[in-house]
């Protein structure tokens, strides 16, 4: 098993004046592993909802279902489409342990929520991650959501608080269920760990993907039933309504 890591140095020279951009291989001198065109072709979100991040015709708007019937959490937030590269990016990331590709994605994340920050949004009070059951986490060695809230919280300063939730149930993996079933299957997933501190905070949850955001609606809830004042969602990337992929 290899440990949840707690190095404080990067996992790549940030500063080095050229560098390759790890997207495609070219020499580039932007702060970051990805060079100015692989950047641009990223999967930006443009029209979407305004509280969970669907994918809309514009922007600004609510889609039907959040119309109906708001979620516990305030509002998504995610730069990107789960489509082709960032998808490719996100399952290295997270299921072969490249590092790299994680912190440039956490990277471009940061930059993205700090013009939000700019632009009025309020900043939380912590960053929590979305825990790992412990069977999955003995399995692949680290929590790519608790990698990704300390990448954040380093570029952005504001705490990461990984010691607020715990899964206590090693449920079936999310993927394959349709949002009823994830909803059925997250159902006592999660607890509150004994004396911590929820009562009027602002708390924005991190992962890496918000599919039907059936475990943030779960875990909002119970943020929000604890005392937290808000929860908001930031995550690399939102998926389309089933039938949307091309």
């Amino acid at each position: 098993m290899r440990c949840q890591p707690r190095v404080k140095g990067p996992v790549y020279i940030w500063l080095k004046n050229k560098q390759s951009c790890l997207l495609c291989g070219e020499s580039t001198d932007t702060p970051q592993p990805i060079c100015t065109p692989c950047e641009s072709e990223l999967p930006w979100l443009g029209g979407q909802c305004s509280v969970c991040a669907i994918a809309l015709p514009t922007t600004g708007l609510r889609c039907g279902q959040c119309a109906t019937r708001a979620p516990a959490y305030q509002r998504v937030l995610a730069p990107w489409a789960y489509d082709f590269p960032v998808d490719s990016l996100i399952t290295r990331f997270k299921h072969q342990a490249k590092w790299p590709l994680g912190r440039l994605l956490g990277e471009l994340l940061a930059q993205f929520l700090q013009h939000h920050f700019d632009e009025g949004l309020e900043r939380p009070d912590a960053l929590v991650p979305v825990p790992l059951a412990t069977r999955r986490l003995r399995q692949r060695g680290f929590n790519q959501a608790t990698l990704l809230a300390r990448w954040l919280s380093e570029s952005l300063q504001i705490p990461c608080e990984d010691n607020l939730l715990r899964r206590i149930q090693d449920t079936p993996a999310q993927q394959a269920l349709d949002a009823r079933a994830r909803h059925r299957n997250l159902r006592q997933a999660f607890a509150l760990m004994p004396e911590a501190l929820f009562k009027n905070r602002h708390l924005a949850l991190v992962d890496d993907v918000l599919t039907t955001g059936a475990t943030a609606e779960t875990l909002a809830r119970l943020l929000l039933d604890a005392g937290a004042a808000r929860v908001d969602v930031y995550c690399l990337a939102r998926t389309p309504k089933p039938g949307d992929r091309a």
